[in-house]
Protein backbone atom coordinates (compact mmCIF):
# COMPACT_ATOMS: atom_id res chain seq x y z
CA UNK A 1 0.00 0.00 0.00
CA UNK A 2 0.65 3.70 -0.59
CA UNK A 3 1.76 5.85 1.91
CA UNK A 4 -1.36 8.07 0.53
CA UNK A 5 -3.53 4.75 0.64
CA UNK A 6 -2.53 3.95 4.49
CA UNK A 7 -3.25 7.31 5.47
CA UNK A 8 -6.52 7.75 4.19
CA UNK A 9 -7.21 4.30 6.10
CA UNK A 10 -6.02 5.63 8.98
CA UNK A 11 -8.30 9.16 8.80
CA UNK A 12 -11.63 6.89 7.84
CA UNK A 13 -11.13 4.64 10.76
CA UNK A 14 -9.95 7.51 13.16
CA UNK A 15 -13.78 9.56 12.21
CA UNK A 16 -15.24 6.39 12.28
CA UNK A 17 -14.58 5.50 15.52
CA UNK A 18 -15.20 8.85 16.41
CA UNK A 19 -18.92 8.20 15.50
CA UNK A 20 -19.59 5.67 17.36
CA UNK A 21 -17.87 6.70 20.35
CA UNK A 22 -20.42 10.03 20.30
CA UNK A 23 -22.55 9.89 23.52
CA UNK A 24 -26.16 8.85 23.06
CA UNK A 25 -28.47 11.49 23.47
CA UNK A 26 -29.92 10.57 27.80
CA UNK A 27 -34.08 10.11 27.57
CA UNK A 28 -35.91 12.71 30.23
CA UNK A 29 -37.08 9.44 32.45
CA UNK A 30 -33.29 8.37 32.99
CA UNK A 31 -32.45 11.99 33.78
CA UNK A 32 -35.40 12.20 36.08
CA UNK A 33 -34.46 8.96 37.59
CA UNK A 34 -30.65 9.69 38.07
CA UNK A 35 -31.40 13.30 39.59
CA UNK A 36 -34.30 11.65 42.10
CA UNK A 37 -31.39 9.40 43.14
CA UNK A 38 -28.46 11.80 43.57
CA UNK A 39 -31.22 14.25 46.17
CA UNK A 40 -32.27 11.56 48.09
CA UNK A 41 -28.58 10.11 48.50
CA UNK A 42 -27.22 13.52 49.70
CA UNK A 43 -27.14 14.13 53.38
CA UNK A 44 -27.37 17.12 53.32
CA UNK A 45 -30.46 18.02 50.77
CA UNK A 46 -32.36 14.79 51.90
CA UNK A 47 -34.04 15.14 49.04
CA UNK A 48 -36.79 12.59 49.19
CA UNK A 49 -39.76 14.81 48.83
CA UNK A 50 -38.07 17.16 46.45
CA UNK A 51 -40.10 17.28 42.74
CA UNK A 52 -38.37 16.81 39.69
CA UNK A 53 -39.35 17.28 36.22
CA UNK A 54 -37.75 16.99 33.25
CA UNK A 55 -38.56 18.02 29.47
CA UNK A 56 -36.00 18.34 26.87
CA UNK A 57 -32.81 18.12 29.67
CA UNK A 58 -34.00 21.04 31.43
CA UNK A 59 -34.85 19.72 35.00
CA UNK A 60 -36.91 21.91 36.99
CA UNK A 61 -36.72 20.79 41.26
CA UNK A 62 -39.32 21.75 43.38
CA UNK A 63 -40.71 21.37 47.10
CA UNK A 64 -39.33 22.55 50.40
CA UNK A 65 -36.35 22.82 51.95
CA UNK A 66 -34.91 24.54 55.52
CA UNK A 67 -31.56 26.58 53.78
CA UNK A 68 -30.27 28.19 51.10
CA UNK A 69 -27.36 26.04 51.31
CA UNK A 70 -29.51 23.03 50.90
CA UNK A 71 -31.64 24.52 47.92
CA UNK A 72 -28.20 25.47 45.81
CA UNK A 73 -26.69 22.22 46.67
CA UNK A 74 -29.63 20.88 45.12
CA UNK A 75 -28.94 22.84 41.90
CA UNK A 76 -25.38 21.89 42.10
CA UNK A 77 -26.30 17.98 42.24
CA UNK A 78 -28.84 18.08 39.12
CA UNK A 79 -26.31 19.67 37.06
CA UNK A 80 -23.93 17.32 37.40
CA UNK A 81 -26.39 14.77 36.12
CA UNK A 82 -25.20 13.52 32.81
CA UNK A 83 -27.88 14.65 30.27
CA UNK A 84 -28.67 17.45 32.29
CA UNK A 85 -28.81 20.94 29.77
CA UNK A 86 -30.27 23.36 32.43
CA UNK A 87 -31.73 23.59 36.18
CA UNK A 88 -34.74 25.60 37.07
CA UNK A 89 -34.34 25.57 40.92
CA UNK A 90 -38.40 26.89 42.31
CA UNK A 91 -37.51 25.23 46.03
CA UNK A 92 -38.76 27.05 48.55
CA UNK A 93 -37.12 27.96 52.11
CA UNK A 94 -38.67 27.53 54.90
CA UNK A 95 -37.51 27.05 58.47
CA UNK A 96 -39.02 23.90 60.72
CA UNK A 97 -40.91 25.49 63.65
Amino acid sequence: MTLKTCASLLVLFLLAGLCFAADKPVSDDAIHDNVRVKLAEDVDVKGGALSVDVKNGVVTLGGVVETQMQKDKATKIAKKVKGVKQVVNQIEIKKRG
